[in-house]
Parts: structure tokens; C-alpha cells; sequence
């Protein structure tokens, strides 16, 4: 096992570590001379990383995604921990366990798998369950449902981050979709397991979370639209209405034109799967950000910039408002003795005037 990890890291003092490279930049110094400007990263989190001296020597030797030994000193700047690098070295991958470098669910994935096949196995509507059963009975996309993230890095971003989102969301269905009598639980747990399946195609997620070129050009609602209709092509039986609203649901699910869906949901399911979705991906995009924040000192998180805020890191808030005492409050201000103020200062002048 690695050691340090990142979340192990005190600042001011002398490391020597094993990282993954999540980002690479050569910038120049005001010399002209070049410097290193990288993002090292393992399991537990990432560092801004910074390589001053000697650069030329190692620059070209190394990219992003590699894995590099580095020996420096972890320092504090802009309230944030910086690690200088003083020496650097690639390693080959098979000098590293790669289960070191990569987030991953708390969870067991072949638990969640095991999950989620049970909630399909328990439909009712034949139609929905053959589907989704020959959706996930396929070998590609089983192993690459059970370990893709959700998002390249704005919520569940992490190995097994996906199914983690689905299960999520159909505790939520579950638990929403009764409230609402017209509401079809299994039309909507249709669209919770398909609305994202497109993202296990449009990342890369062996090392660095990445998108890939099929990602980039056609983006995971595409993709989703393809999968299911490659899968229908072999139960003719489907019906045609059904298969327009499971289509709508994937299409409709970012809920907004701006923000990437065609449409907007236009049915009871639709929708509801829309707010789900946005309410799980919020709530883990603040909880995340709150907890892996790098400011030392504080109560607030650097700026949000998927969700135009800041974050209040709650318990460190109430602890620190707990153990430090209120300030006193200022003394009132001592008035002129003679006559009374009348409390503007035209007021005064007047009053002077006439006396």
C-alpha cells in the first residue's frame, strides 16, 4: 500500500511519494525560463504540485495519466496546501497498484450490481423488464455499468460512481413516486437505469477521468438512444407508444434546453426523473466539495463553479461558533452634555443657529 496518500499530507514538511499526474501544464517563468505546473492526485484526493528547478531534465519525459515518484515539500499557499517538487521520476505501471490512484465507491460494486438486477428482476410490466434485461445481460455493457462514473468530475465521480447514482435514485423513486398516484414506478425506474447508460461509452475511465472521442462528438443522451434501439431491434413485440416515452425520459432528463436535453419532460415520469436526478447530483456535488475542499483555514470552500457558490462546511462552522465566545458588544457612544441631540446633523446645526 502507498504511502503517503494526499489526505495524509501535513503542510510544511519533506515527502517523498507515489502519484498519478491528473494535470500537466509547462509555463515559463518570468526568466523564460520553464516550470512544471501539475495536478497529483491518488484514491484520497489531489494536490497542486509545483516544479521550479531543473525542469528541462524531466519535462518530456513524463505525460498526464502517468505515474510519477516525487520528492519535495508540502507547503502552504493562498491558504491552500502546494507541494513543491524538487525531484522527479516516471515509474512503469507495474510498480504501482493501480488501486491506489483511483476512487472508488464505498460500496462493493458487484453488491450494487447484484442490486440493481434484483429491482429489474422484481418487474411486473414484461415489456420494461425485457428490455432492460437485454440491456444488461450484455457483457460490455455489464462490465462497464459496474465500474463507470457518473460524471467526469462534477458528482459520483468515481469508479462504480454510476450505479452508486442509480441506486440512489431509485430509493428516491421509490420513495417520491407513491406520493403521486398516477405516477408509473416502473416507467420511471426505466428511465433512472437508462438515463445515464450512455456515459459508460462517452468516458474514459481505465486511468484519468476523461471523455472519449465518441463522447465528445455525440455526448451519453445519444449514445443511450443508440443502445436502446440497437437492444429493440431484437424484441420486435415492444410496444411502439412505450418506446417513445422510455425515449423521451433519457432525452428530456437534464430537464433544460440550456443544459443539454432536446426537450423538456412533458409527462408525470419524465419529470420526476428529472428532479430526482438533479436533487442526488446537487446534493453529492456540495457534499463533495464541502468534504475534499483544500482551504486550511475556514468555514468556507473555494467557489463552486457548477453550482455559482461557495459552501458552508457546516460542522467545522458549528463547532467553531460553539467554542468561540461572542464579542462584546461596543459601548454606546458617549453624547456632548448641554443640550440634546436631535439626531441628524442639519438638525444640530439648526438648533445651534437659533440659540
Amino acid at each position: 500500500m502507498k504511502s503517503p496518500y494526499v489526505s495524509e499530507l501535513q503542510a510544511n514538511s519533506d515527502i517523498t511519494a507515489v502519484f498519478l499526474v491528473q494535470a500537466k501544464d509547462v509555463r515559463q517563468k518570468k526568466s523564460g525560463e520553464p516550470y512544471l505546473s501539475l495536478v497529483l492526485a491518488d484514491k484520497t484526493g489531489d494536490i497542486d504540485s509545483k516544479m521550479w528547478d531543473n525542469v528541462e531534465e524531466v519535462m518530456d519525459g513524463f505525460e498526464r495519466d502517468d505515474f510519477v515518484r516525487v520528492r519535495g515539500r508540502v507547503q502552504v499557499f493562498q491558504n491552500k496546501p502546494q507541494f513543491t517538487i524538487h525531484r522527479l521520476q516516471k515509474l512503469d505501471d507495474r510498480e504501482v497498484d493501480p488501486g491506489d490512484f483511483f476512487p472508488i465507491s464505498a460500496r462493493p460494486l458487484d453488491e450494487m450490481w447484484t442490486e440493481l438486477r434484483s429491482l429489474v428482476d422484481a418487474f411486473t410490466n414484461l415489456h420494461l423488464k425485457a428490455l432492460l434485461n437485454a440491456l444488461l445481460d450484455d457483457p460490455e455493457i455489464a462490465r462497464k455499468y459496474k465500474v463507470a462514473p457518473a460524471a467526469k468530475s462534477i458528482h459520483h465521480a468515481w469508479l462504480g460512481g454510476l450505479l452508486e447514482h442509480v441506486l440512489s435514485l431509485a430509493t428516491l423513486a421509490r420513495m417520491t413516486a407513491g406520493h403521486y398516484q398516477e405516477v408509473d414506478l416502473e416507467l420511471l425506474l426505466t428511465g433512472v437505469v437508462l438515463h445515464d447508460i450512455g456515459k459508460i461509452h462517452e468516458l474514459h475511465y481505465e486511468r484519468g477521468f476523461s471523455y472519449s472521442s465518441e463522447g465528445q462528438l455525440l455526448g451519453h443522451i445519444v449514445i443511450a438512444l443508440g443502445m436502446v434501439a440497437d437492444k429493440l431491434r431484437d424484441i420486435p413485440s415492444f410496444p411502439p407508444k412505450l418506446r417513445v416515452l422510455v425515449e423521451h425520459m433519457i432525452v428530456s432528463h437534464h430537464g433544460e434546453l440550456a443544459y443539454g436535453s432536446p426537450k423538456t419532460p412533458m409527462f408525470l415520469e419524465a419529470m420526476l426523473l428529472h428532479h430526482l436526478d438533479n436533487l442526488d447530483s446537487k446534493m453529492e456535488s456540495m457534499r463533495q466539495h464541502a468534504r475534499k475542499d483544500k482551504s486550511l483555514t475556514g468555514v468556507w470552500t473555494a467557489y463552486l463553479p457548477s453550482m455559482e457558490r461557495t459552501v458552508l462546511k457546516k460542522d467545522k462552522y458549528l463547532d467553531e461558533a460553539e467554542s468561540t465566545p461572542p464579542a462584546p458588544a461596543p459601548p454606546p457612544a458617549a453624547k456632548p452634555s448641554g443640550k440634546p441631540e436631535t439626531g441628524s446633523l442639519f438638525g444640530d446645526k439648526l438648533k445651534t443657529a437659533l440659540n
